[in-house]
């Protein structure tokens, strides 16, 4: 079950399957808002000086400590103030670990709004507590791509650089302005995010006019040392 609880039925009875209702002529649905609480980490800089800002945003399944990991590994990022922002939406992985996920399929629209206004919450926090200067880079991996994508072509901040590995751009997004220049990096062996997949983004970028650095390093999906090179030498000219 998606809670981890075991359930059972009456004896004698089946366990409810809402597609087994024909008529939903009599059902509504509504949404509300409430309050949940989200959760970030922040590295500090190695110097006092108002620092530039880099935000990650982990893969399904991963947690912030996943993808702050990630962000300190890259040559130069000691010099940002890193920040991994976690997703809202807990999930259990197939291994039994806790993790989270950014959003499903279901009431898309909805979770994207909602994620986006988390992430400027979380920026304007930072802002308003941490010496941060104007420079802004927003990193993805895997899940967490769609999510980098969208704080920075969606939100209110605009960013100086993206980041994108092991993951693509979602298709309805435009890729025309809202960001200065970007990264797109994969594994030759990545089984996730495909070769086709990879080409595809890139001609995006091409085609939108977009300054971007493209890196097809030897890997899965994932970073490993290649990966960090290039990521660092990318970020030092943001």
């Amino acid at each position: 079950m998606p809670d981890g609880r075991a359930c059972c039925s009456p004896a004698g009875s089946a366990l409810f399957n809402a597609s087994a209702i024909k008529d939903m002529t009599s059902i509504q649905e509504y949404a509300i808002q409430t309050s949940v609480s989200g959760r970030y980490l922040l590295q500090l800089p190695s110097n006092s000086v108002p620092a530039p800002l880099l935000i990650g945003f982990h893969g399904y399944g991963q947690t912030a400590e996943d993808e702050i990991a990630l962000l300190k590994a890259i040559p130069g990022s000691a010099r940002w103030l890193c920040c991994s922002i976690e997703a809202l939406h807990p999930v259990y992985t197939p291994r039994g670990e806790t993790g989270a996920s950014w959003m499903t399929s279901r009431a898309r629209e909805q979770r994207i709004t909602e994620n986006v206004n988390y992430v400027d919450a979380v920026i304007k926090r930072i802002r308003e507590s941490a010496s941060v200067g104007d420079r802004l880079c927003f990193h993805g991996f895997s899940q967490g791509c769609g999510m980098a994508c969208r704080a920075a072509l969606l939100g209110s901040y605009r960013a100086c650089g993206l980041m994108l590995l092991g993951g693509d751009i979602p298709p309805e997004l435009s890729v025309n302005g809202g960001v200065d220049r970007v990264h797109l990096a994969r594994g030759n062996e990545d089984r996730f995010y495909s070769p086709e997949k990879y080409e595809h983004d890139c001609a995006r970028f091409r085609d939108a006019g977009l300054p971007f650095t493209a890196t097809l390093f030897r890997g899965e999906h994932g970073a490993n040392d290649e990966y960090y090179d290039a990521a660092g030498a990318f970020l030092a000219t943001v």
